[in-house]
């Protein structure tokens, strides 16, 4: 198994547990690219902002963003106010923009969102929303592993340290009784920590013999001869468990409200429309992949992929707390206060106008 680079293993050390720079639940390095639309000439100016600026990652679990940028939702509901765009590969990048005031608004990965409230103490960011649950996938080779049994003493993957699916596997190994150093990945099962990007050339190597991870890279995996061994979704309360937030910064939404009110009730739209049209959903999202990335996802691995993704304004928040304590209990996060990490006073408001239920913070929302 690679070793850690001894600087980041010493950097890793050195600062505190909480402060890892944890990945995004599925990122894809680390650069942002940024495109801009077109307000809508004679309409009003939200909170009269000259733009708002949106953050996502380019894949599938953020295709609420993906689809409600491609199809023009955001800047409907934006109005004269332009809805600028920036496509981040990792949680950390996306986090620092979000403190630099780079961007106002993002989708993100859970672990990023409870790393970056904890490293600013509670100050930088707010959960508003939810957006996704499920996609994450523990894919094996069929002929090395053929049961949950024989993952013991193999090689599997997770995205990065402390990342999401990383806690997530190391929960879930432990819970089998097996026994795994979270920093060094050594034990009864060796964690590789790999990018989504060359997973997949790892497992057709067969330098790995698995891997946990989250879509498209699992239907990626499958589409190399791998097989679906387990749904991470199995393993929660009602097949649900948050994959992706929408955050804000906390100055943001004190002095734009409106602003984010009309992101939120884009993004509830987005993914109304995703549910009742899941085949145009679908084909909307990799267009706008292709159009951040350049290249589209093979229609074997989007039709793998799309059907494990749940798209829900719901955050889940009960979830996100268990997912803290798996992080806990893995040792690689202090016992975090979340308290105040939720304000879904601006959701509540547009779910109450649809006439849909309310969302819950499980007692961490502002006070």
């Amino acid at each position: 198994m690679p070793a850690i680079p001894a600087l980041r293993r010493t950097l890793a050390v050195l600062a505190v547990l909480p402060l890892l720079a944890l990945a995004a639940a599925c990122g894809y390095g680390s650069q942002a690219v940024e495109n801009t639309e077109h307000a809508i000439p004679g309409a009003a100016k939200v909170d009269g902002l000259d733009s708002v600026r949106i953050g996502y990652f380019g894949n599938l679990t953020h295709a609420t963003a993906l689809v409600g940028r491609h199809e023009g939702i955001f800047q409907k509901q934006l109005g004269g106010t332009t809805a600028k765009y920036s496509a981040f590969n990792a949680g950390p990048s996306e986090i620092e923009a979000l403190n630099s005031g780079s961007i106002d608004i993002g989708w993100i990965g859970p672990s990023p969102a409870i790393n970056g409230y904890v490293k600013a103490n509670g100050k930088n960011l707010r959960i508003v929303s939810g957006s996704a649950s499920g996609g994450v996938k523990l894919v094996v080779n069929p002929e090395k592993i053929k049961s949950l049994k024989d993952v013991k003493g193999k090689r599997i993957a997770t995205p990065q340290l402390g990342n999401t699916q990383d806690v997530a596997f190391l929960n879930w190994a432990a819970e089998q009784g097996w026994k795994v150093d979270a920093q060094s990945g050594e034990g009864d099962v060796s964690v590789v920590r790999s990018d989504n990007k060359v997973t997949p050339d790892l497992y057709q190597s067969g330098s790995i013999d698995g891997a946990w991870v989250p879509e498209p890279t699992a239907s990626k995996l499958v589409a190399e001869g791998g097989k679906v061994l387990l749904d991470e979704a199995d393993l929660w309360p009602d097949k649900k468990f948050v994959i992706t937030n929408v955050i804000v910064s906390q100055s943001f939404l004190k002095e734009h409200p409106k602003a984010v009110e009309a992101v939120l009730k884009a993004s509830v739209e987005a993914n109304k429309w995703i549910n009742a049209n899941p085949e145009k959903a679908k084909a909307a999202a990799n267009a706008q992949l292709a159009a951040d990335t350049g290249k589209a996802l093979p229609a074997d691995v989007i039709d793998q992929a799309w059907p494990s993704i749940r798209f829900t304004d719901d955050p889940l928040a009960a979830t996100l707390d268990a997912q803290a304590k798996h992080a806990v209990a893995a040792g690689l996060l202090e016992q975090p206060d979340l308290t105040g990490i939720y304000d879904l006073t601006p959701l509540n408001r547009v779910l109450k106008a649809e006439g849909a239920p309310e969302a819950d913070d499980a007692g961490l929302g502002v006070e």
